[in-house]
């Protein structure tokens, strides 16, 4: 049997690859050679869905092959380095590749060994490359370059087999995994007892304990990795391999300083690994003071309340043994004064107050400027100073500047060139400004000489088009490739076919199969119009602003040059412009438009635009409870929002944008897709945004997903009502269970604080502050069991922090009189909340329940925090 590209292709992956590895073997160096050529021209030109079809023993048997007959490490690893290759390479049996390379002895295997590892890309670990790149290594006896790729490779192999120390690249590569950022994310997982997470730190301790690695080095590799810092996901398994190694109070402290290093800042985790370590030095008389109470400061204003509480603990402590200085440590504890908890700052107070009996408390006037609630009175009787002087300044109302308007668009794409550039980007990152900037310059470019960076672009990209609008930007830049569409290939045709049927149903009024769900799929049915359309120069619907709007002026002049031109804009195209204008536009400012275009442009503007459609909420039930394959089942009901539009449509597309209809209990899987082309579709509509992104926004809290909560900040720089759906949104989102969706929660809150927004009722009537309403949304959710008010405590806390004190004053005065008689976990955090924010903007009066809740007997934290209120507002 010869060596053929037939059998190469067809049998190994019927179990041949034994025979292949003998006909290598046993052929001669011309006839391996004389084959190479042959089979290096075969497999450059496999393209596309070629590879698809390619079986597992197939790629073994290439890369064998490619071991056997080519002729230099460089062209050895062009092969075995593709992309498709690398992903392979765990086909490619160990053995046979090395008896392979030993019957040709070859001279350069070292060479290709290295220039294998330099391929490697770090997400090339998970596809088990490192056996085949590890024989290689080995059998050359050349030493592994110390990249990212191979460490993290050699990790996943060697680190979670469990073959750690019978391994020969131990001493070269254990000590990266310490040194490489992010690493510590490939320790957590242990393969070979999945019951166990510390199955690195295990490994590394019994081979400390065995002599194998020495002690000292791995501490202070480990100290270094945690006092570089990382992810705290990331810092985990160090932290349990320091913990594991259990330090000596010398070993602890001659590495003292470095435990003060990770105490003020490190993750939570970390720094109360430093804290226990310090302590632990201090007890045995061996920390300097100075040093605890440098670190101390910083460390008090913490957020992480059990590790400053825990910090006051240790500084009475050590004020008791040293008395000559509890001045000096009384002034590092008023640190704490300016931590964001009440309880925290009492503390702190309280201590002060026990241990100054004596001392001359000058600093405390400035300290006590930090304290909140009812505490600047009892600092007061502490200090030399008028109480006048303590306490924050009441702020009647919000302080925040209006934020500018929205930036205008960037200016049109200008070449061919950085159009395809753009279009690459679009897969990546598709925002709705790159879409309608990649629209717009298709359609202003098509004409252009020279097309090539598309066409090479297609050819590159072309795997990437898979959703349907990626899939109808393929068809549209093939249209514009193809003019004659003569050659496009039978699934575009299909594609033309179906978009443009989609347009066509949209045209005929026939809405519900032309969006066939959110507003989003307007962008996809304006890609499939310019597609199947006869070409136009230019698109009405291109955006002036980064938020979608539409300047009226512009608009005008498009259609005024359409008129001069004698050509009709596209229909779906100039329903969206009329939907990007903002409101209040005068029809004056179309005047002079002659042609149908511009007398339908008129009359849309004289109507008022879009009308607003009456909003309502809609509680939907808890699903059936069942198995669940995904995420977290919600045990309760969620409260979304209907829309009912208020006249029959004018555009063809316009009832499907304001009607929509919940299903009477929750949808199991629900996500905020395209986020951004959803704000920038209704840029002056932002209640009809909200109430179609709400079920994604409250899956955020109630099913603890996360992302999708960015559509929240640009709804809030939208313009429009401030209605039921956008209220929901900010408060499903404030309590969500990721902190960065919370934080977006944040962002919006204070862009709509700072823009003074007013909220409407279900009726459209104006309701006052948009605080109070959503203050009413947290109560209903919370008492509904929907959310976990702790959560939304946090984010309002931020959001006080930011200078949104009044707006949140509203939400807490709006949310507790349900909540008092309720009493859901997390209320006590509330009314701390509530004092600290009363205090700061000088609230006074009674709130509902409050007077009943504060007389009962006891000293809970919900009693505390009752009676802290009532003092606050006088009441």
């Amino acid at each position: 049997m010869k060596l053929t590209w037939d059998a190469l292709r067809y049998k190994p992956w019927r179990g041949g690859l034994e025979g292949l590895t003998t006909l290598l073997v046993e052929a001669g160096e011309p006839e391996r050679l004389a084959f190479g050529k042959e089979f290096e021209a075969r497999f450059k030109a496999l393209k596309g869905d070629e590879w698809w079809r390619v079986q597992p023993g197939t790629f073994g048997a290439y890369g064998l092959a490619a071991l056997g007959t080519m002729p230099s490490a460089a062209r050895t690893a062009a092969i075995l380095g593709r992309r498709t290759m690398r992903d392979q390479w765990r086909h490619i049996p160990v053995p046979l590749a090395l008896r392979v390379v030993r019957a040709r002895e070859l001279p350069w295997l070292g060479d290709l060994a290295g220039r294998l590892a330099a391929k490697l890309n770090p997400s090339d670990a998970y596809n088990e490359s490192w056996p085949l790149l590890s024989a290689l290594l080995l059998e050359s006896e050349t030493a592994p370059p110390v990249s990212e790729a191979v460490v993290r490779s050699w990790v996943f192999n060697v680190v979670h087999s469990g073959r750690l120390r019978d391994d020969p690249h131990l001493d070269l590569l254990l000590p990266a995994v310490f040194e490489i950022d992010g690493l510590g994310g490939e320790l957590t997982v242990n393969s070979w007892d999945p019951g166990k997470r510390d199955g690195f730190a295990d490994a590394v301790v019994r081979l400390t304990a065995e002599g194998r690695l020495e002690r000292k080095v791995v501490l202070a590799a480990t100290l270094d990795r945690l006092v570089r810092g990382d992810r705290p996901g990331f810092l985990r398994p160090f932290g349990a391999l320091h913990d594991m190694l259990a330090p000596t109070v010398d070993e602890l402290a001659s590495h003292a300083l470095d435990y003060a290093q990770l105490l003020p800042g490190a993750p939570s985790a970390v720094a109360g690994i430093a804290q226990r370590a310090l302590r632990a030095v201090d007890d045995a008389g061996r920390l300097e003071l100075d040093t605890l109470l440098d670190v101390s400061r910083p460390t008090l204003v913490r957020k992480e309340k059990t590790l400053v509480k825990t910090q006051l603990t240790w500084l009475d402590k050590v004020a008791r043994r040293e008395p000559g200085r509890v001045a000096e440590i009384l002034e590092t504890v008023g640190a704490a004064f300016d931590h964001p908890a009440l309880d925290v700052q009492e503390r702190a107070l309280a201590l002060v107050e026990k241990r100054s009996r004596g001392l001359d408390l000058v600093w405390l006037p400035s300290a006590a400027a930090g304290l909140g609630g009812d505490l600047p009175a009892r600092a007061a009787r502490l200090s030399p100073a008028p109480a006048t002087g303590l306490g924050r300044p009441p702020l009647p109302g919000s302080a925040l500047a209006p934020p500018p308007g929205p930036a205008l668009l960037p200016p049109a794409i200008g070449s061919v060139a950085e159009l395809a550039e753009e279009v690459a980007a679009i897969l990546r990152d598709p925002t709705a400004l790159r879409w309608e900037w990649v629209l717009a310059g298709l359609v202003t470019l098509r004409t252009a000489e020279d097309l090539s960076p598309l066409r090479h672009l297609l050819d590159r990209e072309d795997d990437s088009l898979h959703n349907p609008r990626q899939a109808a930007l393929g068809v549209l830049i093939r249209s514009i490739l193809e003019p004659a569409r003569g050659h496009l290939l039978e699934t575009d045709r299909t594609w033309l076919e179906t978009l443009s049927a989609l347009r066509d149903h949209a045209v005929r009024g026939s809405l519900r199969p032309g969006l066939g769900g959110a507003p989003t799929k307007l962008l996809t049915l304006r890609i499939a119009e310019v597609a199947s359309e006869s070409p136009v120069p230019l698109l009405m619907a291109t955006p002036t602003h980064v938020n979608g709007s539409l300047e009226p002026s512009i608009l005008v002049e498009r259609l005024r040059r359409a008129e001069a031109e004698g050509w009709q804009p596209l229909p779906l195209d100039l329903e969206q412009a009329l939907l990007r204008l903002p409101r209040g536009t005068t029809p004056a400012v179309a005047e002079g438009l002659t042609s149908p275009d511009g007398r339908r442009l008129t009359d849309w503007l004289a109507a008022g635009g879009l009308p607003d459609p009456v909003s309502s909420r809609h509680e939907q039930a808890a699903p059936r409870q069942g198995p669940r394959r995904y995420g977290k089942q919600p045990e309760f009901g969620r409260l979304v929002v209907d829309l009912d539009p208020v006249r029959a449509g004018v555009l063809t597309v316009e009832e499907q944008l304001v009607t929509l209809s919940r299903s009477a209990t929750v949808a199991e899987h629900v996500w905020v897709t395209a986020p951004t082309v959803l704000a920038a579709t209704l840029p002056h509509h932002r209640e009809v945004c909200a109430a179609w992104a709400l079920p994604g926004l409250a899956a955020l809290a109630d099913r603890d997903q996360r992302a999708g909560s960015t559509v929240l900040p640009l709804l809030a720089e939208n313009d429009g009502p401030f209605g039921p759906a956008m209220s929901l949104a900010v408060a499903y989102v404030l309590a969500a269970r990721h902190e960065l969706d919370r934080a977006a929660a944040v962002d919006a809150f204070v862009t709509l604080a700072a823009r003074a927004t007013s909220a409407v009722d279900e009726a459209g009537v104006e309701t006052g502050g948009f605080g109070a309403s959503v203050g009413r949304d947290l109560a209903r959710l919370t008492t509904g069991g929907m959310i976990k008010l702790s959560r939304a405590v946090l984010s309002l806390a931020d959001a006080h922090r930011g200078g949104a004190s009044a707006a949140v004053w509203e939400v807490v005065a709006a949310a507790l009189p349900p909540l008092l008689p309720a009493a859901p976990r997390g209320l006590p955090g509330l009314l701390e909340l509530a004092s600290l924010v009363a205090a700061a903007t000088g609230a006074r009066g009674e709130i509902p329940g409050l007077a009943e809740v504060a007389a009962r007997p006891g000293s809970t934290s919900l009693l505390r925090e009752s009676r802290r209120l009532r003092s606050v507002l006088g009441a």
